[in-house]
């Protein structure tokens, strides 16, 4: 039902340049864009907002080229990834960025129990492996979707769910997680 609800909106954008359906998708997948945002970002709320402005633009002067071959959200979503990696490619950020810093900062505890910053624990993933990880674990996507949201292959988005599932229980384990 919401498949031919987005379709019908979509058709309306664009054949008929309707800015009311246009706006029904915006605040039907804001918040889902901006979460994503938010985790590649590691919590920066400025630079997520503008991302996600920044893809509904791109969605929105591009809209006739969705052809329905998968679902809206899919194709949002890949717009989405490929903003994120041209703000990347500008701001020449490389995959060798010393991130390790922010794994061996330490956890602070009240009252007993432990809080975790999640931007903090997403910190140590590799950019690719953050983002099949939030996809997959926070946004609730099945590695089938993940494929075509950001065009790695089915073997490289399990490669990297496994080894950022893996760094983060060692990381979690670390920071005194013990799972129960």
């Amino acid at each position: 039902m919401a498949a031919s609800t987005d379709l019908s909106l979509v058709t309306q954008v664009a054949v008929f340049h309707n800015k009311r359906a246009f706006d029904q998708l915006v605040r039907k997948y804001q918040s889902p864009v901006r979460r994503f945002f938010l985790n590649q970002t590691l919590g920066d709320t400025q630079l997520s907002d503008d991302l996600a402005q920044d893809t509904f633009i791109k969605a929105y002067t591009h809209i006739t080229s969705f052809k329905g071959m998968s679902g809206f959200s899919t194709w949002l979503f890949r717009i989405a990834y490929n903003v994120f990696y041209d703000y990347k490619r500008a701001q020449h950020i490389t995959d060798d960025i010393d991130v390790s810093a922010a794994a061996h900062r330490s956890a602070s505890t009240t009252d007993g129990s432990l809080r975790l910053d999640l931007y903090e624990a997403l910190n140590i993933l590799r950019p690719d492996e953050r983002t099949c990880i939030t996809l997959q674990l926070i946004d609730g996507l099945s590695i089938d979707k993940i494929v075509e949201i950001t065009g790695i292959t089915q073997n490289t988005v399990k490669s990297h769910l496994a080894r950022g599932k893996q760094k983060l229980a060692t990381y979690l384990k670390a920071n005194g997680y013990d799972g129960k």
